[in-house]
């Protein structure tokens, strides 16, 4: 009686299950997840002070990320730690970046074939055309098919680059709109969030030449908006967003032959190759409600 039981509740979970929609269970299907604790508030400056991220939860990679181009096979060549936490009103990244040769410092500014055009700071740029970083949120953790990020509070995808950027222009690291930037709408979005201080990033080559680091501020409101007109706020309940992360790595135009743009490296917390931008392609990023 006890086995019929047992397999008739098994049942009904089954198809309850079956029935709710995914992207209500969980907030990206890949299995991969990154915890965030509430932390002391960090500079960001792109220089990582004596235990400035000490409370942090931390990342690696890239060895075991998904590679969009050339496979990384040498942490000499591209790897990274990295760093996660939050306080009262934001959200806080950190990536230490070991790279063996920066785009536009060790080389020259060399264009792709495909895009004369990358480096213009306008829609028809290239953001991610260089050594970059990327970070996207599903912060209401939804989604109804293969779709991409809606470019505002709810989803969204955005560029910190190593040797440009909207504040400081061609030449000065930082932040840049992401996509969809071809979409009018998410492009002001990403403008006013970098031109009001909702979003910061500062990007710096290491001293020893070898690498980069990027420290990066994310205002829950207007950039966290969890449902319409509501934001995250720390409480005493997790909260659970979708997340994927992106690196990119541009050296001389012969390294990356064969790949689009002749990019070497691009590499992905989560999702599949060519898939990695579908929302139910990220993997989570998990917001606790103490300190670690």
């Amino acid at each position: 009686m006890r086995t019929k039981i047992s397999l008739l509740r098994s049942l009904h979970l089954l198809v309850w299950f079956w029935f709710v929609p995914w992207g209500i269970l969980q907030a990206g299907e890949w299995p991969r997840e990154l915890k965030a604790f509430r932390g002391t508030t960090p500079v960001i400056d792109g220089a990582l002070a004596h235990g400035e991220w000490d409370d942090a939860q931390t990342l690696g990679g890239v060895a075991d990320w998904t590679p969009q181009f050339t496979p990384t096979t040498d942490p000499a060549d591209l790897s990274l730690k990295g760093w996660v936490k939050y306080d009262d009103e934001r959200l806080y990244f950190a990536f230490d970046v070991t790279d063996d040769v920066l785009y536009g410092i060790d080389t020259g500014r060399w264009l792709p074939e495909k895009n004369p055009k990358a480096h213009e700071l306008t829609p028809e740029g290239w953001p991610w055309f260089g050594d970059e970083m990327e970070i996207l949120i599903n912060a209401s953790h939804h989604w109804t098919g293969d779709e991409n990020a809606r470019g505002d509070g709810q989803s969204w995808q955005m560029v910190c680059n190593l040797t440009k950027s909207r504040r400081g222009g061609v030449g000065v690291g930082g932040l840049l709109e992401g996509e969809p930037r071809s979409r009018p709408e998410a492009w002001q979005t990403y403008q006013d969030w970098i031109a009001t201080g909702a979003m910061t990033a500062a990007a710096q080559p290491k001293p020893s030449g070898k690498g980069y680091v990027i420290e990066w501020s994310i205002a829950f409101c207007p950039c966290l908006e969890v449902a319409p007109g509501r934001f995250f706020r720390p409480g005493n309940q997790e909260v659970i967003m979708g997340l994927n992360l992106a690196i990119g790595d541009l050296d001389e135009p012969a390294k990356g032959t064969g790949n689009f743009g002749n990019f070497h490296h691009e590499d992905w917390f989560a999702g599949e190759k060519n898939k990695r931008t579908n929302l139910r392609q990220w993997g989570q990023l998990r917001l606790m409600p103490v300190g670690r």
